[in-house]
Parts: C-alpha cells; sequence; structure tokens
C-alpha cells in the first residue's frame, strides 16, 4: 500500500512579544528588535499541517480532510485567533511565543486527536511571507 501526505491549509491572526527577562532592555531590543516592542505586535500566520499514513482500500482517503479541519481549529486556530499568545494562550503560558515555540506547541495539540493509522508528518508557521519554521516531531 502506499504512504500519502496530505496537507490542510488554515490562517489565524495573533500577537506576540518577544522577550528575555534574563536579558536587559538593550538586549532585548538587540536581539530580537522591533518583536520586543512592550506593547507587542501581530502577525498574519498561515499554518499547514501535514499527516501522513495510507489510503483506505474503499474510500481512497488517507483521512477526511473535514475532521482534520475540525481538529486544528478546535484544537489551535480557535484558541490563537486575535490572541496575545504571551498573555490568553494557556498553552504557550511560561515560554517564549516564538514561531519555533509556537510550532511544538502546535504539534504537541494536534497529535493525540488524530484517528488511528494517521500520522503528524510536519507542522508548517509561516510568520510573514519571509519567515516561516518547519517542525517534523524530532525530539518529542
Amino acid at each position: 500500500m502506499a504512504l500519502l501526505y496530505i496537507t490542510r491549509k488554515e490562517h489565524f491572526n495573533a500577537a506576540h512579544q518577544l522577550w528575555d527577562s534574563n536579558l536587559t532592555e538593550e538586549e532585548n531590543f538587540e536581539m530580537f528588535g522591533k518583536c520586543a516592542n512592550p506593547n507587542f505586535h501581530g502577525h498574519n500566520f498561515d499554518l499547514f499541517v501535514c499527516v501522513k499514513g495510507e489510503p483506505d482500500k474503499n474510500t481512497g482517503l488517507v483521512m477526511d480532510l473535514k475532521i482534520l479541519k475540525k481538529i486544528i481549529r478546535e484544537q489551535v486556530t480557535d484558541e490563537l485567533d486575535h490572541q496575545n499568545m504571551n498573555l490568553d494562550v494557556s498553552w504557550l503560558k511560561g515560554q517564549m511565543p516564538s514561531i519555533e515555540n509556537i510550532s511544538i506547541a502546535i504539534w504537541k495539540r494536534i497529535a493525540p486527536y488524530l484517528p488511528v493509522g494517521v500520522k503528524l508528518h510536519k507542522i508548517t508557521l509561516w510568520e510573514t511571507q519571509n519567515n516561516f519554521v518547519e517542525f517534523f516531531g524530532e525530539g518529542l
């Protein structure tokens, strides 16, 4: 049987601030630039969730994309959209909301809800048209 990869794209808008309390204000602005703005800043994020599995012999589907959409929205985008990720999102509390850390947290939110036989392959999170991260679950 063939192993196939399918991807669902979702979008959300959210604010955050990159700030390390172990650094001085000057060091934070040197390290994070405008992202250290004390009043936060926002992005229009694009999230791509790629899963893999063998297609069902009857339906030909790896999984129903309506189900993947529901999982992503309930576990991720409904909780992130139009929120301050430093202040409003319980599952990001206590960590720097960099796109790297957000991607790892998203993986942890989605993976347990996938149907039997379907595995999360990759999380891709676009923060700007020039900056994105890809996470394959390595190290978890």
